[in-house]
């Protein structure tokens, strides 16, 4: 346990009634089975990972399958649920408030009942709902709420709009295509000029974000150029789910600001076997003892205050 006071901003959790919910509905995450979870087994995997606190929430698909009312109902379910958790283990466990998108008007209800009264330390929103992608115009009322309230926004991938590939589960590419596809929209649509209060974590180390930045920037920049449009994608913050790897960590520590890397698990979609390769690839990766410490934990602390 090379650092035991980690804190992880990329951690789901499942509640029980939710799984059941998506089970009836025939739907999996991403090609993957909906996981088993405890806060027990969760608090075993934190202990054997150096991890101090998981900041929690509820992965893709979220609660929005097509109907308005289930879905703010199922939200407000399954953040209570979850601000249980952390009231009953606050040493250990933080969580994003799960919201409604596309349905703005409820996802703002939502966003400042998880905020005022749960004390959510932010909110998750996936890369796209139904096909549309965060960084729509209809989307700047709960986008204007979330900047004023100096808000940290958790992205994560969901499937992408459109047939998949036969014999690959949405999860191996298709993820890292959707983080990428939302954060050229948030930042190609103003979005991130406009509210700029926004503290926007992009999961997976960004997708390809970081990989790609040269070649995405000019779309990302009003005035078309790679300096101002890269400018424009370092405002993001990048979690190191699965992405403690020799190939992944050079190109997100090449580009990304170092006070803007998180720790991530992505457990328990990430079985713990996976959260163990990926987090002994970020401890055994040669980078400066304060950029690990920072990664590990004081980066969070600075950003979840």
């Amino acid at each position: 346990m090379s650092n035991p006071a980690r804190i992880d901003v990329h951690q789901h959790i499942v509640p029980p009634a939710y799984a059941n919910w998506l089970t009836e509905k025939g739907i999996d995450a991403g090609g993957l089975p909906i996981p088993q979870w405890s806060v027990e087994a969760a608090l075993k995997m934190m202990d054997e990972q150096g991890i101090a606190t998981g900041i929690v929430s509820v992965s893709t698909p979220g609660v929005h399958l097509g109907n308005d009312a289930e879905a703010r109902s199922k939200a407000r379910e399954v953040n209570e649920f979850v601000a249980q958790v952390v009231r009953d283990r606050p040493d250990r466990f933080g969580f994003f408030a799960t919201l409604t998108l596309p349905d703005v008007e409820g996802a703002i209800a939502e966003a400042a009942y998880a905020l005022d009264e749960l004390h959510a330390a932010g909110v998750i929103l996936l890369a796209n709902t139904h096909g549309r992608y965060l960084g729509e115009p209809d989307f700047d009322p709960l986008m204007a709420e979330l900047n004023r309230r100096h808000a940290v926004v958790f992205v994560h991938p969901s499937e992408l709009p459109g047939p998949d590939v036969p014999g690959i589960p949405p999860f191996a590419a298709d993820f890292l295509l959707d983080t990428t596809r939302a954060a050229i929209n948030l930042t190609m649509s103003g979005t991130m000029d406009r509210y700029t209060n926004l503290k926007v974590i992009l999961s997976h180390a960004g997708g390809f974000v970081p990989y790609a930045a040269h070649r995405i920037a000019p779309a990302c920049a009003s005035d078309r150029t790679i300096k101002t449009g890269l400018k424009n994608l370092r405002r993001f913050y990048f979690d190191t789910a699965l992405s403690g790897s020799p190939t992944a960590l050079p190109s997100l520590l090449a580009f990304a600001d170092p006070s803007h890397i998180l720790y991530g698990s992505d457990y328990p979609y990430a079985p713990v076997q996976a959260v163990s390769y990926f987090t002994n690839g970020l401890d055994t990766y040669q980078i400066d003892p304060e950029l690990r410490t920072a990664i590990n934990r004081s980066n969070a602390e600075a950003l979840l205050g």
